[in-house]
């Protein structure tokens, strides 16, 4: 499903009778209504970050419900679509923070290759409605994708932005792991305390007082 060591890790998740509703009710969706991300993109964020290679955990709540935006990874859009407002205010962050160039595109795929998980609560939506998958089943699909990184002895980071992400995130051991909360990034709220919060050098000073990598968080072109 997932190609990588999540397959075995999530194995039982994927079991359960809810996600087998969940599967029912998605092929319904998809045959009915244009969903978003396209159904191969789906599990994008598991696909392209192994259980063992994540280092950074970055949680969003559900796709960009726009044509063409969502991907299967939080925050980010391909190449070529237009930057929306809340990653515009990300790459501001990120560019005085960290003092690398804002990207000349909206994608996020290197920092997923970088070990950081792009993770969505719900992972997909109606084409134009916000919030419209909100109870299918996938918060409970990704309670337990964070459980299982939240076991984890290794050290990790969880970056959480805005009280959607920091609810979800409420009970990660802190004794084990970094959790770095602020507003979220949207144009509404940035200015309350997200902006100048420098969640980027803080992850990689957590994980290199650790003996880990941090994580590369520059952007290359294209």
């Amino acid at each position: 499903m997932f190609g990588n060591d999540w397959d075995e890790i999530l194995e039982e998740e994927t079991q359960k009778p809810y996600f087998q509703e969940l599967r029912y009710a998605l092929a319904r969706e998809y045959k009915q209504y244009t969903v978003y991300p396209p159904k191969e993109e789906l599990f994008s964020a598991l696909k392209l970050t192994p259980y063992n290679r994540t280092r950074v955990v970055i949680l969003g709540q559900d796709p960009y419900h726009g044509a063409g935006q969502a991907h299967g990874l939080s925050f980010s859009v391909k190449p070529g679509v237009r930057i929306p407002p809340s990653l515009r205010n990300i790459y501001t962050e990120l560019h005085e923070d960290m003092g690398v160039s804002v990207p000349d595109h909206g994608s996020l795929l290197h920092w997923a290759e970088e070990g950081v998980l792009l993770l969505n609560a719900v992972l997909t939506v109606r084409e134009g409605q916000p919030n419209s998958h909100k109870g299918l089943g996938w918060e409970t699909f990704t309670d337990a994708v964070m459980e299982k990184l939240n076991e984890r002895q290794e050290p990790l980071v969880f970056i959480l932005w805005g009280s959607h992400a920091q609810q979800k995130g409420a009970y990660i051991d802190r004794s084990r792991h970094l959790v770095i909360q602020s507003p979220h990034p949207s144009p509404f709220s940035a200015h309350r305390g997200f902006l100048g919060s420098r969640p980027f050098s803080r992850a990689n000073q957590y994980l290199e007082s650790h003996g880990l990598q941090g994580i590369d968080w520059s952007i290359p072109n294209i």
